[in-house]
């Protein structure tokens, strides 16, 4: 799915969106021409830039000149229908970029390619397991990790100074606390953080040993009533406290990077890209903006983040799927992966490789909490949850008040009834 956090690195973007593009002339059928086989491949919008499409085409078909690559831009809207169409059809195209969570919906249907046997080949054993993990489906890998974004906090450097914080001596989710008390006052929030931002409280949650949903006997069931992530929701309702986010709100309503830009907010939970949609709207704020990961229990973890961002796959219906492994290894490789994260400010999908990003504050900072990356539940019944989204009412009864043990149950049991619908 795509998800809220990929929505502000948009601001990142080196251009504002992308465009169907070709390198050469191909068939309306995408059949080889001049004894070259072409691959129709489908890439998200705003996943990458122009210019960074165009150098990767160019040095593919440089270094495989007996492959053509046709790339078709798609829109996140409707993906999951499209994508789903396309696998029952004779006429798939040959690679497919899906958002992470979105691998075990398509793979259930029986149209994506078990890659598993190129796993160790691809560097398996360094893939983010935020990227990893969701990108197989019933002991299958299904999904090659491509990129992934998470949150960080952006905070006010000047503020940091005036009150005699150094963050980068926060490590510990104690100091971090202990920091926001410091910035609430004088009337500016130490953080802005609404009620409804379920994407953090789930950190919080898997910070405690805990998890939004657990699975047994083939049937999944909400575990929000457990009491690690009960745990995870105290610390929640702690930290929001420290600031005037709307209890009854996520993070885009309204806009918290829109907040953030009026000049009384030290901090905010967000990918690295709400900085620059900070600045846009209040250029004054230029320069005085940095990232820390979110601080972990101990001072030698980070906390648990949700990783956003995009696995690669293969239709089963392509017919030149050999091919299309050779564009996802290349894709997924090593050397544009570095490339990639530089142009994108983006996670590379390996843990080896997060210092191809060291010079970029934001994405750095994404980075280190992309090793505690996790994913939501992995299991195609999830996009039922997320239509109702349970979680964000349970957010909200706590925060005005509700019983956390009783409003946990009742968002638990919703989880449990939504995820096995289908089933």
């Amino acid at each position: 799915m795509k998800l809220r956090l990929l929505a502000g690195l948009s601001a990142l973007l080196m251009t504002a969106g992308l465009s169907a593009c070709s390198s050469s002339s191909d068939t309306s059928d995408g059949a080889s021409a001049g004894g070259k086989t072409t691959i129709d491949v489908w890439l998200m919008r705003d996943s990458v830039s122009a210019q960074f499409q165009k150098d990767f085409v160019k040095g593919f078909e440089t270094a495989h000149p007996d492959i053509k690559v046709k790339v078709q831009i798609q829109e996140w809207d409707g993906i999951g229908e499209k994508v789903t169409a396309a696998l029952a059809s004779s006429d798939a195209p040959d690679v497919i970029e899906t958002g992470n969570t979105q691998v075990a919906q398509f793979a259930q249907s029986g149209g994506l390619l078990d890659l598993s046997d190129k796993v160790d080949e691809l560097g398996g054993k360094d893939w983010l397991k935020g990227l990893a993990e969701p990108g197989a489906y019933e002991g299958k890998q299904y999904g090659i990790p491509y990129y992934a974004a998470n949150r960080v906090v952006i905070y006010r450097t000047d503020l940091f100074k005036e009150a005699g914080i150094d963050a980068a001596a926060i490590k510990t989710r104690d100091q971090w606390i202990a920091a926001t008390e410091k910035l609430n006052s004088g009337g500016t929030q130490g953080i802005y953080l609404p009620g409804q931002n379920w994407y953090t409280l789930a950190g919080f949650v898997w910070d405690e040993g805990g998890d939004l949903a657990t699975e047994s006997g083939g049937k999944w069931k909400g575990s929000l009533d457990t009491p690690e992530a009960i745990r995870g929701m105290e610390f929640y309702k702690q930290l929001q406290a420290l600031g005037k986010g709307p209890k009854d709100a996520d993070e885009a309503n309204p806009p918290q990077a829109d907040v953030m830009a009026k000049g009384k907010v030290a901090q905010v939970v967000s990918s690295p890209g709400g900085a620059t949609t900070v600045i846009e709207n209040n250029p004054e704020l230029k320069g005085k903006l940095g990232f820390f990961p979110i601080p972990g229990k101990t001072a030698d973890t980070p906390g648990a983040v949700f990783t956003g961002g995009s696995d690669l796959v293969i239709p089963t219906a392509s017919g030149k799927q050999d091919a299309a492994y050779t564009f996802i290894k290349e894709l997924a490789g090593d050397t544009w992966q570095k490339k990639l994260a530089v142009a994108m400010s983006y996670v590379p999908n390996k843990t080896t490789l997060a210092s191809a990003v060291a010079s970029d504050p934001g994405a750095s900072a994404m980075a280190v909490g992309a090793a505690e990356g996790h994913a939501t539940p992995n299991t195609p019944g999830w996009a039922a949850v997320e239509a109702k989204n349970p979680i964000k009412d349970y957010m909200t009864a706590v925060l005005t008040g509700g019983d956390a043990k009783k409003q946990a149950a009742t968002a638990s049991e919703a989880i449990t009834t939504a995820l096995n619908s289908g089933s």
